[in-house]
């Protein structure tokens, strides 16, 4: 079975859609699997994350932002894609440090999160996005 989920973003920051995975996982009668997520852009990551406190997501985003700047950062004078903005090619770049898909077993047609865990889009460019996510249980 496969699905597409989409996702708005507002710009940069972490949003979760773990509900929305386990609703689309339960319809689906699937009881034991695996479920495959990857994300199909090249500016954002998928993230399994804690949902429980809220400033994980900030502190992620923080961490992140200072490790790689916008390119109009003077640290960043040696970036040469710089054409969609100051954002674009730091978002490239925070896309190939983290996973761009993940698998989570399915058990009595539940995702095995750990009780702190959520399915996260991390995006990482400025603008707002409409974003994709394939989906694939077996």
């Amino acid at each position: 079975m496969q699905h597409d989920f989409s996702i708005p973003t507002r710009g940069q920051g972490l949003y979760e859609f773990t509900r929305d995975v386990q609703a689309w996982v339960a319809a689906n009668g699937c009881q034991d699997g695996l479920l495959t997520l990857f994300v199909r852009h090249t500016s954002c990551s998928l993230l399994i994350q804690e949902n429980a406190d809220p400033e994980v997501k900030g502190d992620l985003h923080a961490f992140f932002a200072r490790l790689v700047p916008p390119s109009s950062d003077p640290s960043m004078g040696y970036l040469r894609h710089t054409y969609e903005g100051p954002d674009d090619m730091p978002a490239h770049i925070k896309a190939a440090m983290m996973p761009v898909s993940l698998s989570v077993p399915v058990r009595n047609g539940v995702p095995m999160l750990g009780t702190w865990q959520g399915i996260y889009l991390f995006e990482h460019r400025d603008a707002p996005h409409q974003r994709k996510v394939a989906a694939h249980l077996s």
